[in-house]
């Protein structure tokens, strides 16, 4: 990291991913062409869960090449006097996989809790088990983290 005075440290970048909204998924594509596509996720014991549809571009690609980055950006504000911006930010860096069922479930459930309101949590976990087959979990198993601020 050439700004140094701004690196977060493990602590500090593990809050962004927790507190994080959307992220943005980058996959090596086709013709040298890099894929980034945002998506809602949950972060877990060192693991980034993402769903999608069972089939696409993001799984053909994954399958052929997992080593995957993931953005989470918080506290974008500009800082029009100065001509710059005061953010938070975290890079993940890993490897994606497909999740088998059971793991696809908890996924579910833990996108479901962090995204809906408690009222709604018996209801969103019935809505997973039903349609658990018509979707897919990617969990990416992190292998480092970098972690920016400008505050």
């Amino acid at each position: 990291m050439r700004r140094k005075d701004r690196e977060l440290d493990r602590s500090e970048t593990e809050k962004i991913l927790l507190k994080g909204i959307y992220g943005v998924l980058s996959i090596n594509g086709e013709n040298g062409y890099a894929y980034g596509v945002p998506m809602s996720y949950v972060y877990v014991h060192d693991s980034i869960y993402l769903h999608c549809a069972p089939e696409g571009r993001k799984l053909d690609h994954i399958s052929k090449d997992n080593m995957v980055s993931f953005c989470v950006v918080t506290e974008a504000i500009p800082m029009v006097d100065k001509f710059t911006m005061r953010y938070r930010s975290a890079i993940v860096f890993g490897k994606a996989y497909q999740v088998d069922r059971e793991e696809k479930l908890r996924a579910l459930a833990l996108l479901i809790e962090k995204y809906s309101a408690k009222e709604y949590l018996e209801k969103g976990e019935e809505y997973a088990i039903n349609s658990v087959s018509k979707t897919s979990v990617v969990r990416i198993d992190i292998d480092f983290v970098s972690g920016k601020a400008r505050v």
